[in-house]
């Protein structure tokens, strides 16, 4: 019994551990993506992607604002984790190949190092999730019921279940 106590004390210190993680994601996706859909964010925003050739401007600064907030939102929740984390993987990799690499590493010269950053939390929330304190977590919990009905939803998940853990 102790073991299990242990367990799941050290479980909830490495899950909280993703909260700072999820935090500084969510954050930074949220405030890039709202300064695009503001509307001088907008204009900025298109007449930059036209000249990088990714047209039409607009549509994609629009497009790329609401993958980041959805990112960052989803991210500081908790939930659709995964889903954000591609979008932030896929946001990041371009803005390295049509605007950072060519400037190298170093941030201070226009470089992709903070987009390296953003992608290495964006993969590790990828491969594990949101961790136990999380929006997903309090859903699944919900959707596996309570006492026997738990255990045998545990051993036997509905639709539901399934499509929690799968977009987890």
């Amino acid at each position: 019994m102790a073991l299990m106590v242990e367990s799941g004390f050290v479980r909830g210190r490495k899950d909280a551990a993703f909260l700072p993680m999820r935090a500084a994601l969510g954050t930074t996706m949220v405030y890039h993506g709202l300064s695009k859909l503001k509307e001088e964010g907008r204009e900025k925003g298109a007449q930059s992607f036209s000249e990088l050739g990714i047209k039409p401007g607009k549509a994609w600064v629009i497009a790329t604002g609401v993958a980041e907030v959805f990112a960052g939102a989803s991210a500081l929740l908790g939930f659709l984790t995964r889903p954000a984390a591609l979008a932030v993987l896929i946001t990041q990799a371009v803005a390295i190949a049509k605007v950072h690499a060519r400037n190298g590493f170093d941030i201070t010269k226009g470089g992709y190092e903070y987009n390296v950053a953003l992608m290495a939390i964006a993969a590790g929330l990828l491969v594990a999730g949101p961790g136990m304190f999380s929006v997903h977590e309090e859903l699944e919990c919900l959707a596996e019921g309570h006492g026997a009905k738990r255990l045998l939803r545990k051993a036997r998940p509905n639709l539901l279940l399934r499509l929690l853990k799968l977009v987890k």
